[in-house]
C-alpha cells in the first residue's frame, strides 16, 4: 500500500490534546489507526499506527520512569502530547508520546507504522531498496530512521502540525480500526527484567497486519 503527497489532499489534522490524557493504555490502544506524520522539505512521510505499548509511571517496572525524573525521563513528567525520544544501545532511536492521567508519569512507545506517503523517501532513508513496503517502518528504530525521527524531536510538542505529529484517524489513504475485534493485546517486548510487570498485555497490534513487528 503506498501513495504520494498529491494522491492525499485531505488535511492530516493533528490530534488535541485531550486526546493523551487519558490513562496510558487506553491512549496506546486508541493511537491504532492514528497516523505519525513527519514534514520534512522533501515532502510528507506517513502512515497508520500499527502496533503500540504503554509504559506508565514510577510503579511500572518496565518503564523507564521507575527511575524518577532524571534528565533522560523528564518527557515522560511533562505535558502530555508531546515526544519521548531516546536512544536505545547507543544507536537506534524510539519514538513515544506523552499520554497518562492519573499517574504522575506515561509514554507510549509506536513500534509501527504501515508507510503510505513519502514511501521512496522512507526506503532511501533506510537504505533498503528491495524490501517489500509494508516491513520499512516495521519496529520503532526502523520508524524512527524511515521517518528521519531522531532526539531532536525530545519533548516536541506533536499537537502543534508542525515537523512531526499524529493525525486524526480520518485521514483518506490507509488503516482504519474498523471494531475491537482488529486488536490484539499481548505482553511488552524486552522488558523480562521487570518482573509481574513484564507480563501486563500493554503492547496492542492490529491483528493480521503485515507492518507488525511481532505477530505474537
Amino acid at each position: 500500500m503506498s501513495a504520494t503527497s498529491a494522491e492525499v489532499r485531505a488535511p492530516l489534522k493533528p490530534l488535541g490534546r485531550s486526546f493523551f490524557d487519558r490513562p496510558t493504555e487506553t491512549v496506546a490502544r486508541a493511537l491504532l489507526g492514528v497516523w505519525v506524520v513527519r514534514s520534512t522539505p522533501d515532502g510528507l512521510s506517513a502512515g497508520p499506527i500499527v502496533e503500540t505499548e504503554a509504559y506508565g509511571g514510577p510503579d511500572d517496572l518496565a518503564s523507564h520512569s521507575r527511575a524518577g525524573r532524571t534528565r533522560r525521563t523528564t518527557p515522560m513528567f511533562g505535558e502530555v502530547g508531546h515526544a519521548y525520544v531516546y536512544l536505545v544501545y547507543g544507536m537506534h532511536q524510539c519514538l513515544n508520546v506523552v499520554a497518562y492521567n492519573g499517574r504522575e508519569a506515561g509514554a507510549v512507545l509506536i513500534r509501527a507504522i504501515a508507510p503510505v506517503l513519502g514511501v521512496d523517501d522512507i526506503r532511501r532513508r533506510r537504505g533498503r531498496p528491495t524490501d517489500p513496503t509494508y516491513r520499512l517502518c516495521s519496529g520503532p528504530a526502523k520508524l524512527c530512521q524511515g521517518l528521519a525521527v531522531d532526539r531532536s524531536f525530545d519533548g516536541h510538542d506533536l499537537t502543534l502540525g508542525e515537523g512531526l505529529w499524529l493525525a486524526a484517524p480520518g485521514a483518506p489513504v490507509g488503516l482504519r480500526v474498523q471494531s475491537e475485534t482488529q486488536i490484539a493485546s499481548g505482553a511488552r517486548i524486552g522488558v523480562d527484567y521487570a518482573g509481574e510487570w513484564a507480563a501486563r498485555p500493554w503492547r496492542f497490534w492490529l491483528a493480521g497486519n503485515r507492518s507488525v513487528s511481532r505477530q505474537r
